[in-house]
This record gives C-alpha cells, structure tokens and sequence, in this order.
C-alpha cells in the first residue's frame, strides 16, 4: 500500500512561464549582453549538465547555506555566458536574474497540480516534495498555493544531497515515518527522479507530457501523460 506520494516540484508542478534561455537572454539584453534564445538555451543546458548538483554536504548552517545556494548559480550562470560575451557588471545581472527566479510570476504551476495535491490528500495519503532546489522553492510553493497540501518540503541544498543520491530520497521518508515499498516518487526526469528513488528503493513514476516514451520506462512503475493520471497508478497500487 502507498501511504506517502512524493512530487518533484519544477518540471512537474511548475515549470517556468517562458524558456529558461529565453529569460536568461532577455535580461542580458537589460544589461548590454546581446545574444540569440536558443544559443543562451544550448549553453545553460551544457553549463547544467556539467554542474555538480545544488548540494553541499550536510551540516552547513542556514546563512552558510544562503551563500553556497546563491554561489552555486552564479558559477553556473557565468559558465553559461563564458563563450558569449561580456557583461559591464556581472553581478548586477546576476543579482537581478536570481530574484527574478524567486518571483512566483516566472513560474506557470501545471493547471491540474492543486486538484492531483488535493486529491493525493482526501485519498488520506501524506504528500510531499523533493526538489534539487534552493530556499527560493518555498516561496513559490507558497504563493502558487500548494503549500496548503504539502507535510513536506525536502531539498537538496538543505539536506546535502542532489538527486539521484538515495541519501535525498531516504531524508524525505524519514520526515513521514513509512518505509520505502510505503511511497511513491514523481518527477519528471527518468535519472534523477525514478532512478534516484529506486536506489533508495522507493518506486519512481515519470511524468511524460510530451508522449516521446513508449511504454513503460525501464524501472518506472508507470508511465504518466498528466498528473490527473497519477491518481489512477495510486488507485492501481492501493487496489
């Protein structure tokens, strides 16, 4: 029986309202950078992948732990821009890129997220989220309203592992008490949600809008289009 049903948060509740490359290049602009959508795109994209996960080990204290998040993207913003050009100040871009992303405007939340949470909650089923994010998540998470839906909140800056650590998967089952067959992670990324929680031996569902996947994911327990049919693998599960 699933007892907890763990989401991931962007990607899967929220997304942004435009393309990460599109607002990077937009605010670039703002402050003399002139450079194309789609070539901003491809080199966060290269920048993101090459970057350790936002984590740090664990034990730093809540200031410590500010100053790491917010360093963390500077370095990855400035390997995003290394081959592009230049900036006449650097910093106040990056200052205001970061508190452009701690804005819950720039985020759309998934029309169906607050029904599924919702849902999720009068099947008498604990909920939580798991996010390789930094203290910005809580705001949005406020504001878009499903915090009310929420007993959880477990990222990976504040517990020192990324996703697909185990150690991300297992500090989140900690919180709720259950044990691992007990839960349910969805997330939008094969690596980092469904494998990250199978090797902490949670079962893992990919949220797959786009209908690329054929089938049933190696490893997923389920395939989802949409997050109202995360509701049905949760009835399957639970029989």
């Amino acid at each position: 029986m699933i007892k907890v049903v763990f989401f991931d948060a962007a990607g899967t509740l929220f997304d942004t309202r435009e393309p990460v490359g599109s607002i990077y290049a937009g605010l670039a602009r703002r402050f003399g950078l002139d450079a194309p959508d789609e070539a901003v795109g491809a080199a966060f994209r290269r920048a993101f992948r090459t970057t350790p996960g936002l984590a740090f080990g664990p034990g730093h204290a809540p200031e410590e732990l500010r100053r790491l998040e917010k360093q963390w993207w500077r370095n990855l913003v400035w390997a995003t821009f290394a081959e592009l050009g230049r900036f006449e100040d650097f910093d106040a871009f990056f200052e205001a890129l970061f508190a452009h992303f701690a804005d819950p405007r720039t985020w759309r939340t998934d029309p169906q997220a607050m029904s599924v949470l919702e849902a999720v909650k009068e099947r008498k089923l604990s909920l939580g989220v798991i996010s390789n994010f930094d203290w910005r998540l809580y705001g949005v998470l406020e504001a878009s309203g499903l915090m009310t839906c929420v007993d959880s909140v477990t990222i990976s800056s504040e517990v020192g592992y990324a996703k697909p650590a185990p150690e991300i998967f297992c500090a989140a089952l900690e919180k709720h008490g259950f044990q691992p067959n007990e839960a349910l992670h969805v997330g939008d990324s094969l690596a980092l949600d469904v494998g990250g929680a199978l090797a902490a031996g949670i079962p893992g569902l990919l949220i797959d809008r786009s209908g690329r996947r054929q089938g049933q994911p190696n490893g997923a327990v389920a395939c989802a289009r949409s997050l109202f049919e995360v509701l049905t693998v949760i009835d399957t599960l639970n029989g």
